[in-house]
């Protein structure tokens, strides 16, 4: 099978899509599958390498790194249309949408859309997060993702959202995958305290940790309202946040501001091989965020053998088990509660961290391979064929005016 990836996200940027297509990617191909993907290039330039159509694009300031294109003719899409894809598969309603779609349609092919962000929680990147804003990114989703053939959820919580949008097509929830091999292998003691010695952190004291980009849909402020009455009572324990983003500068100077310098501790962007080790030195790992679409950062978590004590949020269903792998809360004496009984049950503990790679293997990247090839299956027998491209396309390219 041919199969061409679209995504206005790839490598080198680090997030939840990139992660997806690189792992569903690299399963399709090892199925013996023949993968494209078409993207925004990372630096602007037009080119095609290692199976990659980069488009030419240019910066824009709405969200960091994000990039966009007005090169709607490209030179590559006789290129495309030559090599005939049995199917699209989108991973983005942007700009990558706009080429997924005209493809399409031009070659009468299904198309698959995967549904990665909840826009509705990033309205405050647009013109201040009005009220006509999120009506609008709430009209753009049902106008778009109405339009592919087949859809797919990473969570039923995606899932419930784009059916109360009123999405009418086929709606799959298939979990992102990850390759559970980069998680598996445990870091030495001597590697441990190497790392917590980079971090000016005393080997005798409790790390919890969280890892993701910091942005303010993330909540990373209610667990820095945690760690003020945390300190308070157990001034012994420790929070690492790891990763960068735009809102670092502002979490920097809140914590400065509390005082909290010498138990909140940043790491700013670090390597994508490291995260595994960074993961290993936290006891538990700790999420305040209700944003998520998949999160991809539990699984990985759960993956690296530790408990997970978060916020509630309907994307955990079925990767926090309460009272299995973790706990969820719903206030700071909660999360305090739970957090202190957790370190000081070793039993339990022990228990919750070969519970939680259990749990991970569910999720692994070669379940999620196989069980997106048996939709691209399933749209192929299926397809009933696209109306004219003036008929599907146009209407919806109006849109971008």
């Amino acid at each position: 099978m041919k199969i061409l990836i679209t995504t206005d996200w790839y490598k080198p940027v680090i997030n939840g899509v990139v992660t997806s297509v690189i792992n569903l990617k690299d399963e399709l191909e090892k199925a013996g599958h023949e993968v494209r993907v078409l993207t925004l290039s990372p630096d602007g330039k037009q080119k095609y390498e290692e199976d990659t159509y980069y488009l030419k694009s240019f910066r824009v300031k709405v969200y960091p790194q994000a990039r966009a294109t007005h090169n709607f003719h490209s030179v590559f899409l006789p290129d495309i249309l030559d090599w005939h894809p049995d199917i699209i598969h989108s991973q983005c309603e942007w700009f990558s949408f706009i080429f997924a779609k005209y493809i399409a349609i031009k070659l009468n092919i299904p198309i698959v859309h995967t549904y990665h962000t909840i826009y509705e929680d990033y309205t405050h990147y647009l013109l201040h997060g009005t009220g006509l804003t999120k009506k609008l990114v709430l009209f753009g989703t049902n106008r778009i993702v109405n339009s592919m053939d087949y859809v797919i959820a990473p969570t039923i919580k995606t899932r419930n959202l784009l059916l109360s949008y009123g999405i009418e097509n086929p709606i799959f929830t298939i979990p992102t995958g990850i390759n559970l091999n980069k998680y598996r292998p445990r870091i030495s003691e001597t590697r441990r305290l190497e790392l917590l010695d980079t971090l000016g952190i005393p080997k005798d004291k409790t790390v919890i940790i969280s890892i993701g980009r910091l942005a303010y849909e993330k909540n990373i402020d209610e667990l820095i309202d945690d760690m003020i009455l945390l300190k308070e009572s157990h001034p012994e324990i420790f929070l690492i946040l790891v990763g960068g983003g735009p809102y670092e500068n502002t979490l920097r100077e809140r914590v400065a501001s509390l005082g909290l310098e010498t138990n909140i501790l940043f790491t700013g962007m670090i390597s994508p091989d490291e995260v595994p080790e960074y993961f290993q030195i936290g006891k538990v790992f700790v999420c305040a965020s209700q944003s998520e679409a998949q999160g991809l950062t539990y699984i990985e978590a759960l993956a690296s053998g530790i408990p997970l004590l978060c916020k509630y949020d309907q994307c955990l269903e079925n990767v926090l088990v309460e009272g299995t792998n973790g706990y969820f809360y719903d206030n700071a004496e909660e999360f305090i509660q739970k957090l202190i009984h957790l370190l000081n049950t070793p039993d339990e503990y022990a228990q919750f961290c070969k519970n939680a790679e259990q749990t991970a293997e569910k999720y692994s990247k070669e379940v999620f391979g196989k069980r997106v090839l048996e939709v691209y299956q399933d749209a192929l027998k299926n397809f009933k064929g696209h109306a004219s491209i003036r008929a599907r396309l146009i209407p919806m390219l109006r849109m971008y005016r």
